[in-house]
């Protein structure tokens, strides 16, 4: 657990296209479920249970994380009228935004821009509150996420990961980067604790064993 923003890039397509009934409208994959992501330091994976139904009603729509600029659309109460539907589904979180280029500058640009295939990627900020570390004595250990508590924003993005393997960017940085560091290095001094438990208790046991097998030798001498 964090509790700090984190932010998770996902390059990926995504579709504009034209309702006849509600006019622009984009669909893409702001989060994606059990998928194995490198993001340097460690391995993650985000499993379905960290998000619900809860965290997915007042979600903004952004470009590139400006949180000074009008949303391009919201999910606020995620439902039909919503101009913003996020729902969860077996492959992660699908988000189907209507736009409104015709009275929105900046929606007519990420409206075109999709089109154009000039923005390729999305992205999502959120605060993590329950996540599950593994392999913590490789040089690259695996964090599960498996509760968030909070989702601020989806965002459209023109430059989605790092080049090479990674499918998120580590974009967590200053506080929110120290803080699962140092949730990892509770977790590796968990592990090392547990171990050293381990071996005392094996330790003892070995002695007691040892010390049963002599006062068993001393009986069988003594008769």
């Amino acid at each position: 657990m964090t509790n700090e923003r984190e932010v998770r890039y996902l390059p990926m397509e995504i579709r504009a296209e034209q309702d006849e009934e509600k006019g622009a409208v984009i669909e893409g994959y702001p989060i994606v479920f059990n998928q194995e992501t490198d993001l340097g330091e460690w391995r993650e994976i985000i499993e379905p249970s960290a998000v619900s139904e809860k965290l997915l009603r007042d979600v903004a729509l952004m470009v590139g994380h400006d949180f000074g600029m009008i949303p391009l659309a919201h999910s606020r109460r995620n439902n039909e009228n919503s101009t913003m539907q996020l729902k969860p589904d077996e492959y992660g979180v699908h988000m189907r935004a209507v736009l409104d280029p015709d009275h929105n500058p900046r929606a007519a640009e990420a409206y075109s821009a999709v089109g154009r295939g000039d923005m390729t990627g999305m992205s999502f900020a959120f605060i993590v509150n329950e996540d599950r570390w593994e392999d913590l004595d490789t040089e690259k250990p695996l964090r599960r996420i498996t509760g968030m508590s909070e989702i601020y924003e989806v965002s459209l993005v023109a430059f989605p990961a790092y080049k090479g393997t990674s499918v998120y960017q580590a974009a967590s940085e200053g506080p929110a980067l120290e803080s699962v560091r140092a949730s990892l290095e509770s977790a590796r001094k968990q592990m090392e604790e547990e171990r050293a438990r381990e071996a005392e208790e094996a330790r003892r046991t070995a002695a007691l064993e040892r010390l049963n097998n002599l006062v068993k030798e001393v009986k069988h001498d003594e008769v």
